[in-house]
């Protein structure tokens, strides 16, 4: 156990009512999960307010409630703060209450719309491969060294990313590797963490259900980099028009990488194929596994943050050369019928615009693309008809179909996405519910030569249908039609 001042020594703290010298078993902000003498965390999310289970959690045992606001019925006996922002000190006193893991760890963190989990997986493989101990904090699977960690958001509640964190200090990591969501951002729920260096990556249209503007969105974004300490390193992406902007007001050391213009971390791709790229990476020539510009970018921003890290150059290099991608991202498969197909996790317009234009840049006319597609339900609808035009335009043949649909009909999205098209794009495209028989009959209409991608998705393997998890996985699809 813990004293519950020792846990409220970094909170913006408004008032304090009982006594702050007791020993605290637990913080929680799910009032279920309280038991005797926890201190409950009063969070407001989107969809529940935690300050309606206040009495609940009093109820249970706890003897300690941070809130933002004083409840109308003070109970005796219990010790009450209010804060300016619960979910922030909710942050602050989990670090806290695991001693601070984050300090104790060389921690990098990356944000942008695209490409985080490519960035933090292979900067972690990178690590590994160097002979460090390492974490990974990322969507697909979370590691502790070699321990895979099954992942559940792409950065889990303060809580539980300091319970991770701490486990990494106990293996002995000395550094860590973290994707960092805009929701996380926004939902402090990475306040109390000491960042040694952030990376941008790009910023197009995403989670406008949850952010309802494209400014609040940019600006969950900029705020990690506002918040770097001047000791990190601020690493962004010259190429997207937002780059710079996330360093505007950063403290930490800045630094820019670019494929197309002046740059701390140039590259350039020299020759590419289906089979890998050949790159200059700061005018040494290297040969990767990986495919597209999109990739060439993410590379660079590996190269670039290891650098910043103290390696060695041509070492960071010789191990780059050997990398391979990450689950469910531009993930290649060739059939026996002398076709390609492709899955990945593009679930975005600019994702998708990236992987078509890729495909098409090395097919170069020699072969026809066929796009498997669909938009998640209970989610942003304004991008349903932008990601429609985006795979009609760029391929002979766009087979619309369901993704998640979550709670939603899933015809009503496809007519979201078909409202988009016109007479002409409506003539490419093709329109199947079932997302196994949209793959199966992509498959079927490929001829030797012809990719086929299967976007979306990329590593889950599961589909939601009216609220329910089914195991549904776009590679075991795609190679069941092999």
């Amino acid at each position: 156990m813990l004293i519950l001042s020792d846990l409220i020594q970094n909170l913006r703290v408004v008032s304090i009512s009982g006594n702050t010298d007791i020993e605290v078993s637990s913080i929680q902000f799910d009032s279920r999960k309280v038991d005797s003498n926890s201190v409950f965390v009063a969070t407001t999310g989107s969809a529940v307010d935690g300050h309606d289970f206040i009495n609940m959690a009093i109820e249970k045992g706890a003897t300690a409630i941070v809130c933002e606001k004083l409840p109308t019925e003070i109970a005796a006996g219990v010790t009450y703060l209010v804060v300016e922002n619960s979910s922030e000190a909710l942050g602050k006193m989990a670090s806290a209450w695991y001693d601070f893991p984050s300090s104790q760890l060389t921690l990098v963190g990356i944000t942008g719309t695209n490409g985080k989990t490519t960035i933090a997986t292979l900067l972690y493989k990178l690590f590994r491969a160097l002979g460090y101990k390492a974490g990974l904090l990322s969507t697909v699977c979370n590691y502790v060294n070699d321990e895979a960690i099954e992942a559940t958001h792409t950065t889990p509640d303060s809580l539980a990313l300091n319970e991770l964190l701490a486990r990494m200090v106990d293996a002995g990591c000395e550094y860590a590797f973290m994707e960092v969501s805009s929701h996380s951002v926004d939902q402090r729920r990475i306040a109390g963490l000491e960042f040694d260096g952030g990376i941008f990556t790009n910023i197009t249209r995403d989670h406008i259900d949850y952010h309802l503007t494209f400014e609040n969105y940019l600006k969950a974004k900029k705020s990690f980099f506002d918040a770097l300490p001047a000791k990190a390193f601020a690493l962004t992406n010259a190429d997207d028009k937002n780059g710079l902007v996330m360093l505007q007001n950063s403290k930490a050391r800045k630094f820019t990488y670019s494929l197309r213009g002046m740059a701390d971390f140039k590259t350039k791709i020299l020759d590419h194929s289906f089979d890998g790229m050949l790159l200059d990476m700061n005018d040494r020539e290297v040969n990767v596994s990986f495919i597209g510009k999109f990739n060439a970018s993410n590379l660079s921003a590996v190269f670039g943050a290891a650098l910043l890290l103290g390696e060695e150059e041509l070492e960071v290099l010789r191990i780059i050369s050997s990398l391979t991608s990450v689950a469910g991202r531009f993930e290649t498969l060739r059939a026996p019928q002398g076709y390609t197909a492709i899955v990945d996790y593009a679930h975005t317009p600019d994702a998708l615009n990236n992987v078509i234009s890729t495909i098409n840049q090395i097919l170069e006319g020699n072969g026809r693309l066929i796009t498997v597609v669909g938009c998640g339900g209970n989610r942003d609808k304004g991008k349903r008809p932008m990601m429609a035009r985006e795979a009609t335009d760029g391929s002979w043949k766009a087979i619309l179909t369901s993704d998640n649909p979550r709670n939603e009909e899933p015809q009503d999205i496809l007519n979201d996405m078909l409202a988009g098209l016109d007479v002409t794009q409506k003539t490419k495209s093709l329109t199947i519910v079932d997302r196994r028989e949209a793959i199966k009959t992509a498959c079927a209409l490929a001829q030797a030569g012809d990719v086929v991608l299967v976007a979306g998705k990329g590593h889950e393997d599961y589909q939601i249908i009216k609220g329910i998890k089914n195991h549904f996985d776009d590679r075991e699809e795609v190679r069941k039609c092999f």
